[in-house]
């Protein structure tokens, strides 16, 4: 999902950073208030930085469908231990990163 011009690697990273993180917080199994800021921070730095022009409608769609199925799924797999912790930090990390991509898209779509 990385840009492929400008050699983009702060986006790239971010995103590895920011699953891996979310995977560990969750694991954690109590986010708090900091740990949620650094996923937010991580997701607004993916969506500005890590989605090039042709990745915009799969990353929405993927995107949307990952928060959806992560946001219903926290109660369903809630008996499995830490996984609704860890579908909850992914959630927090892509909100903002599809909320970014979504509104550039926008943006993107009125301009033309």
């Amino acid at each position: 999902m990385a840009k492929k011009r400008g050699g983009n690697m702060i986006g790239s990273w971010a995103f590895l950073v920011g699953v891996v993180l979310a995977v560990i917080f969750g694991l954690i199994g109590n986010l708090g208030q900091n740990l949620i800021y650094v996923l937010v921070i991580l997701g607004v730095i993916i969506g500005l930085l890590n989605i090039a022009d042709e990745e915009v409608s799969p990353f929405l769609m993927a995107g949307t469908v990952l928060v959806i199925v992560s946001t219903l799924g926290q109660s369903v797999v809630s008996s499995v231990k830490y996984f609704d912790t860890i579908l909850q930090a992914l959630t927090i990390l892509f909100v903002p990163a599809t909320i970014i991509v979504a509104l550039k898209h926008v943006f993107t779509l009125a301009r033309h």
